[in-house]
């Protein structure tokens, strides 16, 4: 039985792998300079180790911010109609929001095809950064037609969309949704602080009332390792 010693960057992973399992999802870990300091050892030896905790799944490094405990994954039905906040809200979590943008906007076609909106008419447009218990989990733009988003009042930007709609007597009922995977733009980095190699979902809805009618065209773009996604299929004719 070989009695030979771990190497450095192997002891630094497990013990933080100790503060991780002591730890809550969210909370900042050393910093490589404070894992130097701690244990004598190199930058290259500190990032080793921090790299192979990463390649575990149970820490992600933000750009900027240092490294934190990995959320669990949130569970996303695809294409369900369900709001971010009404998701957040039955996993126990605190949704909140930044709004980046609010403004009249002209629809591209395919907004306008999915919102059903005359060649001249314009859309407004939210764009919103998602966060649930103050981690950034989402970047969602949504294009509403004009008179539906004056209709909102002021002030709903921070909460839940879905519920600013049932509010007016729309109910949020049924949702057409595509679903892809690419790389994050450093913008989308930046804001979901993301390494460089981060990969994001990118989820389109398009969410119809109890009428019928097209309430929103949206696009979620959703940070890949913060979310695991399911979908339910049947065979076609075959009763749910």
């Amino acid at each position: 039985m070989s009695d030979k010693k771990p190497a450095r960057y192997e002891q630094i992973a497990e013990y933080l792998r100790e503060l991780v399992a002591a730890a809550k999802p969210g909370d900042r870990l050393p910093s490589e300079a404070e894992l130097c300091d701690r244990f004598g050892v190199s930058r290259m030896t500190a990032r080793q180790a921090v790299q192979v905790v990463a390649g575990d799944g149970l820490i992600e490094r933000r750009r900027g911010a240092g490294t934190f405990v990995r959320a669990h994954p949130v569970t996303r039905d695809l294409g369900s109609p369900l709001s971010f906040s009404g998701s957040m809200r039955a996993r126990g979590m605190i949704a909140s929001s930044r709004t980046l943008v609010w403004d009249e906007v002209t629809p591209t076609a395919e907004e306008r095809a999915a919102l059903r909106l005359a060649d001249d008419e314009p859309g407004y447009v939210l764009e919103r950064l998602r966060l649930a218990d103050g981690t950034p989990m989402a970047i969602e733009r949504v294009v509403m037609p004009r008179v539906l988003a004056l209709s909102l009042g002021e002030g709903f930007q921070d909460g839940s969309l879905h519920e600013a709609f049932r509010g007016i007597g729309r109910m949020p009922t049924e949702a057409h949704a595509d679903v892809s995977a690419r790389r994050a733009t450093k913008r989308e980095r930046e804001l979901l602080g993301l390494p460089p190699s981060a990969i994001i979902i990118s989820e389109r809805r398009t969410i119809y009332d109890q009428a019928g009618e097209a309430l929103e065209h949206t696009e979620t773009l959703y940070a890949a390792t913060r979310y695991s996604f399911k979908a339910i299929l049947r065979e076609p004719g075959e009763r749910s």
